[in-house]
């Protein structure tokens, strides 16, 4: 998700939001999003806590230079935080803070998006400090996100964009099995500039081989 459906100027007041997520009920996710543990990485629901560690991580050039422009402080990213837990208690978006395995530190972000109001089809997208790229932690929480949309959640179709020139963004969709259908021709602004995107999809038979790889993640 390379365009954010995030919109910071329609946030004029920053909502109340606890800093601690409530505990999820029956994998009520609505309620909550629970935690997920792979063998690299654990996920979990933003914080507010979590403000000053994404700023860092995801404002620098080699990050940001292919997803439309981040929160620009660390204020700006607790208004996204506090917008995601109303968009996920609506049902139409869920995001999750991205760790390595035995630290607090959020240092990216899962984020999926609903097409339509029964989630069958939907959106996804990633972001992840630099200097964890090529170390398997996109991998293990990618699919730790996939198992969570298509098994809980009941996304049938998890579509993708990703711009021409991010060759690693392609690269990691197709290892997870992502299907290349089309090219969207200047579908994306970028400092002035429209750029084409690929989209990428998964479907849930696509999956079903996929997932016997994978083989099972903890859902806390």
């Amino acid at each position: 998700m390379e365009k954010m459906p995030y919109h910071p100027q329609l946030e004029s007041v920053l909502p109340t939001v606890s800093a601690t997520v409530p505990a999820p009920v029956a994998l009520d996710w609505h309620s909550g999003l629970p935690s997920l543990t792979g063998a690299l990485v654990s996920l979990r629901e933003l914080r507010l806590s979590d403000a000053p560690s994404l700023f860092a991580a995801l404002t620098g050039v080699e990050v940001s230079r292919f997803i439309s422009p981040p929160p620009h402080s660390v204020e700006g990213f607790e208004k996204f935080i506090a917008w995601t837990h109303r968009q996920r208690e609506a049902g139409q978006y869920i995001c999750f803070a991205v760790m390595p395995k035995g630290s607090a530190s959020a240092i990216g972000l899962f984020q999926v998006r609903s097409f339509e109001p029964a989630f069958g089809t939907a959106e996804w997208g990633f972001a992840i400090a630099n200097e964890f790229w090529g170390t398997g932690i996109f991998l293990d929480g990618a699919r730790l996100v996939l198992d969570f949309a298509f098994d809980v959640i009941g996304v049938h179709r998890m579509e993708a964009r990703s711009t021409l020139r991010n060759n690693r963004g392609n690269g990691a969709l197709r290892k997870l099995g992502a299907v290349q259908e089309g090219i969207l021709r200047r579908s994306l602004l970028r400092d002035g500039e429209f750029l084409d995107q690929s989209l990428w999809t998964i479907i849930a038979d696509d999956r079903l081989e996929a997932k016997a790889v994978w083989g099972a993640r903890v859902i806390h």
